[in-house]
Formats: C-alpha cells, sequence, structure tokens
C-alpha cells in the first residue's frame, strides 16, 4: 500500500490527508500543537463556555468551496450557519452599506449605485461554481470554463482603487474597499480587486457563514472523516528536519515556505529554494478578543444584524491604512474588522455573555498594543 506523510493539521493538510486515505493511501498527519486545525479553531479564551475563533472566522470560500462539497461533511458534524446580514460598513455619518446573500437586496441599499452593483457582480455570483473550479486549481491548467474567465480576468485584474471608480456613492465604495482590503495588501496594486470581487460573489451565492460550535468544527470533521477513512493524527510531534519525518512514499507540507526551507534545507531543487527564500510576510492581524454582557450597541441598525462589520471609514481612508501598514507604519486608525458569529450560532454564548472577535491591521513584525486602537474604532 501507498504511505503517505502529512506535516502540518490545517485545513488544507486535512483536505489533503482525506483526498488521499479515499484513494487507497495509508495516511499519517503530524501536527506540532496539542490540537488540530491550524488557522480553524476554536477555544475558551475569556469566558467559561463562551467560545472564540483563534483565526478564521467567516467561510464564504468554505461553502463554496468545490472540494469540500464533494465530501459530505454535515455527516461528520460540520454545519454552516448564517447572521441576517453577511457583512456591514458603518460610515461617519450614521449610513451604512450592507451585504446581504441576496444581491437585489444589497442593491436595493445601495441606491443611485444598486444597478451599477448589480452589473459589476451579478455574473460572477451566477458564474461563481464554474470560476472557483478554474480558479482554485493548479496555475499550470487549462481553464474548463474559459468565457467566464475571460469576462472576470479584465476586473481581476484592476487595482482596487481603480475598480472602485464604477460606483458613485461613497457608501457603495466604502462597502467594496472593507472586502478588498482582505487582499492584505495596497489598494493601489494590480489584481487587489480580485479579492474583493471574489468574496464578495462568493457571499452573493453562498452567503458569509460560520461553523455551527466554532471554526473548529470544520477541522473536526475533516479529521473525523479522515480516520473513518482509515488515517492517523499524531499531535505533539514536531517536524524541524527531515529525519522527522516517518519513512513514506509520499511527503506533503501544510506549512508556510519557510517551514518547508527548514525542514528539507538542500534537498530541494535550486529553483524552489530561491522563491522560498525570497518569500515575504505580509501585514499583519492585531487579534482583540471581547466578552460581552448582550450586544454591541451600534448607532446602524444593520450593523446589529451582521455577522461582519468593517470598520474603516471612506474607501480613500481604507487605502490609505493599507498603504501604511504595507510600508510598515502603524496608522492610528487602522482598518478593522469585527466579528459577530454568536448572531449566527447561539452556541457559542454562555448566557447572556457572547464572544465578540476583533482585529486590526498592522504592519508585519508589530510589537507594540493595538488593543486601543481597535477599541476607538
Amino acid at each position: 500500500m501507498t504511505t503517505a506523510v502529512v506535516v502540518g493539521s490545517g485545513p488544507n493538510g486535512l483536505a489533503a490527508a482525506v483526498r488521499l486515505a479515499r484513494a487507497g493511501v495509508d495516511v499519517q498527519v503530524l501536527e506540532a500543537g496539542d490540537t488540530i486545525g491550524g488557522g480553524t479553531r476554536s477555544a475558551e479564551l475569556t469566558v467559561p463556555g463562551v467560545l472564540h475563533d483563534l483565526c478564521s472566522a467567516f467561510h464564504p470560500m468554505g461553502a463554496g468551496s468545490p472540494y469540500l462539497a464533494t465530501l459530505d461533511l454535515e455527516r461528520y458534524g460540520l454545519n454552516w450557519k448564517w447572521a441576517d446580514v453577511d457583512c456591514a460598513h458603518p460610515l461617519d455619518d450614521g449610513d451604512a452599506g450592507l451585504i446581504h446573500r441576496s444581491i437585489d437586496a444589497t442593491a436595493d441599499g445601495l441606491g443611485a449605485d444598486g444597478p451599477r452593483w448589480h452589473r459589476m457582480f451579478g455574473d460572477i455570483a451566477r458564474n461563481f461554481d464554474i470560476l472557483a473550479a478554474d480558479l482554485m486549481r493548479p496555475i499550470a491548467n487549462v481553464p474548463r470554463h474559459p468565457l467566464a474567465l475571460a469576462a472576470f480576468g479584465p476586473r481581476a485584474l484592476l487595482p482596487a482603487t481603480v475598480a472602485a471608480r464604477w460606483w458613485r456613492t461613497e457608501k457603495a465604495k466604502a462597502l467594496f474597499g472593507g472586502v478588498a482590503a482582505h487582499a492584505y495588501y495596497r489598494l493601489d496594486r494590480p489584481a487587489t480587486s480580485a479579492v474583493g470581487l471574489m468574496i464578495t460573489a462568493s457571499g452573493h451565492r453562498y452567503g458569509w457563514p460560520v461553523a455551527e460550535g466554532g471554526s473548529g468544527s470544520i477541522a473536526q470533521s475533516l479529521a473525523s472523516m479522515l480516520l473513518d477513512w482509515g488515517g492517523k493524527i499524531d499531535t505533539g510531534v514536531s517536524v524541524r528536519t527531515a529525519s522527522d519525518i516517518p519513512p513514506s512514499d509520499v511527503v506533503l507540507l501544510d506549512t508556510s515556505p519557510r517551514g518547508a526551507l527548514s525542514i528539507y534545507g538542500n534537498a530541494l531543487p535550486t529553483r524552489v529554494m530561491k522563491a522560498y527564500n525570497k518569500f515575504r510576510r505580509a501585514p499583519a492581524a492585531f487579534k482583540v478578543d471581547f466578552a460581552i454582557d448582550g450586544d454591541v450597541p451600534w448607532t446602524n441598525a444593520g450593523c446589529a444584524r451582521a455577522g461582519t462589520v468593517h470598520l474603516g471609514g471612506s474607501f480613500d481612508e481604507i487605502a490609505a491604512h493599507e498603504k501604511a501598514v504595507t510600508q510598515g507604519v502603524m496608522p492610528s486608525r487602522p482598518f478593522v474588522l469585527v466579528g459577530q458569529q454568536y448572531l449566527a450560532d447561539p452556541t457559542r454564548s454562555a448566557g447572556t455573555i457572547n464572544p465578540l472577535y476583533a482585529y486590526a491591521h498592522v504592519p508585519n513584525g508589530y510589537t507594540g498594543d493595538a488593543t486601543e486602537a481597535v477599541v476607538r474604532q
């Protein structure tokens, strides 16, 4: 029997392990931590019984994943839950743009820009499944849906600052800018529109759900399926060099490029070594977890119903914030994302005490304390 070792138990590593196990491969997953999941983990960080997501929180691309859709993970405990509103972006004048799963409901709230929102996202949302099937494949592949990809490509290649000119109102521009900021890069750079387009379109296709019981449920469901197919998972196993990996026919690394380089070093092809050495990390997130009694007293009612709230002001302000952190400068008013996962999944709360998730975009390697900046926003 063919054997494989997967180093790292993040969602990518677990998904790969499941794929191999279902194909009849004897798979072993090695995880350095005490718990599996990588970025898809949840824990009681503040008050007993109040469950917080440690990293990833909302999963439009998970609900829309072509691969995960083939696995029937509901059988293993994965259930998606949605808030009434997927995303809100409040402005200083008290108004807010709202992203609903329904593109019609979203457009209705954008006034004069409603028809333009339809024209920008309508075809991408309708074609999301076939676009995702092409975009999530390895790069060296012939597109299966070249016409849909050709229609998407010109918009995706634009800097977000250029794409934002499509809209006339600040509300629509800011709403798009908050999603595009998930690129974690300067919005005046080519292809930063792609992130805003795909995440928004995935929301119009699948919504922005959370995993019931915390994001850790995603990893747990994959792990349960892997074990069901005969795979093995060992936690607390640190892999520092290739000698730490048991003999196997196949090795998959669910690590960073630097992690792969430290494990295999000179055994890697020269071009791969050079590429991994050149890898540079993007700006970082400074995350604060709160336990609150009741709800956030938002002045805009839409924010009180939204799973995600983007706090960054106007599009121009967001672009300035993202440019600053990319250049290593901490802005006084950083872009902040607030997660109210408990609105969709009340199992995360303990009585009236709810978990509130918030993070700010900060420069890579930032050593300061951005808590007050998060609270001010």
